[in-house]
C-alpha cells in the first residue's frame, strides 16, 4: 500500500490519525483511495460518466468477479460474452435503479455466472451505496448484498 506509486507523502500525512473529543483517538482507517490502490475497489467512474452517472463509482472486487470479469476462456467454455459488455449491464441497470433515489439501493440484473458450462443467465441482486469519499465528496460503490 504505502509502495504503491500512487501513494505518496500527502496521503500518508492524510492518513494520520486524529483525536475525537468524544470517541478519542483513530485506531485505524481505511480510505477509499487505499482500497483503490490495493484492488479492493475498482472504478468505474469512466463508464458511469458515459451512462450519465455524475459520481464517481466504484465496484467491489467480489461483485467484479461475480457481475462483470469475463475471459476468452469463459466465451469458450460457457458463451461468447466480453467484460465492456458486463460492466455496461451493472452501469446502466445502476443508473435506472437510482432514479428511485435514496443513498442505498438495491436492483437486480441478469448475468450468466463464470466457471461452469451454463449458459443461462440468472439474477442477481446487486447493492449501491451513495455515501461521502475520502474528502467527503458523494461517491458510489456497488458491492453484493452481503458487503458493507
Amino acid at each position: 500500500m504505502y509502495g504503491h506509486p500512487n501513494f505518496t507523502q500527502q496521503h500518508a500525512e492524510a492518513l494520520k490519525p486524529e483525536t475525537d473529543p468524544i470517541f478519542g483517538e483513530v485506531i485505524h482507517s481505511y480510505t477509499r483511495a487505499q482500497a483503490h490502490c490495493d484492488g479492493v475497489l475498482i472504478d468505474l467512474s469512466d463508464t458511469a460518466r458515459e451512462a450519465g452517472i455524475a459520481f464517481p463509482v466504484a465496484i467491489t472486487k467480489a461483485a467484479w468477479a461475480d457481475c462483470v470479469e469475463w475471459t476468452d476462456e469463459d466465451s469458450k467454455r460457457q458463451t461468447y460474452q466480453d467484460e465492456a459488455g458486463r460492466l455496461w449491464d451493472v452501469i446502466w441497470m445502476l443508473k435506472l435503479a437510482a432514479r428511485r433515489g435514496g443513498s442505498e439501493i438495491r436492483y437486480q440484473l441478469y448475468r450468466v455466472p463464470r466457471g461452469g458450462r451454463g449458459v443461462r443467465p440468472r439474477l442477481v441482486t446487486l447493492k449501491a451505496i451513495c455515501g461521502p469519499g475520502d474528502q467527503g465528496e458523494a461517491v458510489i460503490t456497488v458491492m453484493l448484498p452481503g458487503e458493507d
